[in-house]
């Protein structure tokens, strides 16, 4: 059964996990970071994390700062501060002896993924899915509020029905990342899969990341999936690819 958790923020609030403990022979243990707006609920860190689990991976799902279930102000993030939470997840699960050797991250959350392996010295393998080269690829969302935020520091970024508030100090921080020199200085085994017809992160963000990293490397074709993975079965193939090739590092 799912066990939900909370554990403090790198900036305090409270954030909201699930764990999905694995289904027979543990194999090891996970950690997923959902997209830039997602959530732990959206399909793609839900069905690929139970399916994981279901293959004796146990995964740690999470709502990053003001989402779902977290306390905070979404707000009051950046790409930096979901890298320190990433990391923050890794920490909580080693130590209640769970001893996380994988991270997958989609959309934004795979380059968070890339970049917060750097400081975490038990995972032995990163898996990005969908995810941008460039961080500040994420811009495209909210490229019409833009001048607004640079004029008043803020501007409301409707999502799912409801306004979250956009800051200058995101827009300034995702525009530094600079996530090439992590990628080539990523001693880790990667795993990069994307869809041919994503039409939110095209396909060519794959192949600056896999042309960037060093061996051991992968690349997977997710063909015929959208960027979100919502159709029928993807983000569960995705995630029995995942189980497949990370055996070795487990």
């Amino acid at each position: 059964m799912a066990e939900r958790i909370r554990f403090p923020s790198t900036t305090g609030p409270e954030l909201a996990g699930v764990i999905e403990p694995p289904s027979g022979e543990l194999r090891g243990w996970g950690v997923f970071a959902h997209g830039f707006t997602l959530g732990k609920d959206c399909p793609a860190a839900n069905r690929m994390c139970k399916q994981l689990a279901s293959e004796g991976v146990g995964m740690l799902r999470f709502d990053n700062l003001g989402l779902g279930d977290s306390d905070g102000d979404w707000g009051d993030g950046s790409f930096s501060h979901k890298v320190a939470d990433t990391v923050r997840a890794v920490e909580v699960m080693n130590a209640s002896g769970r001893e996380v050797r994988l991270l997958v991250g989609h959309s934004f959350g795979g380059a968070a993924a890339i970049a917060a392996a750097h400081h975490c010295d038990t995972v032995a393998a990163v898996v990005s899915v969908g995810a941008p080269y460039d961080p500040a690829h994420v811009e495209r969302n909210y490229d019409a509020l833009i001048h607004r935020i640079e004029a008043d520091g803020e501007a409301p970024f409707p999502v799912g029905g409801k306004a979250l508030t956009l800051k200058r100090h995101f827009v300034e921080d995702v525009r530094a990342a600079d996530l090439t020199e992590l990628i080539r200085t990523l001693r880790r085994a990667l795993l990069v899969m994307h869809s041919p017809t994503d039409n939110t992160v095209g396909i060519a963000n794959a192949s600056e990341i896999f042309r960037t990293a060093r061996h051991p490397r992968s690349f997977v074709s997710l063909e015929g999936a959208d960027h979100l993975l919502t159709g029928k079965n993807q983000a569960a193939r995705a995630a029995r690819i995942i189980s497949a090739w990370v055996d070795p590092y487990l």
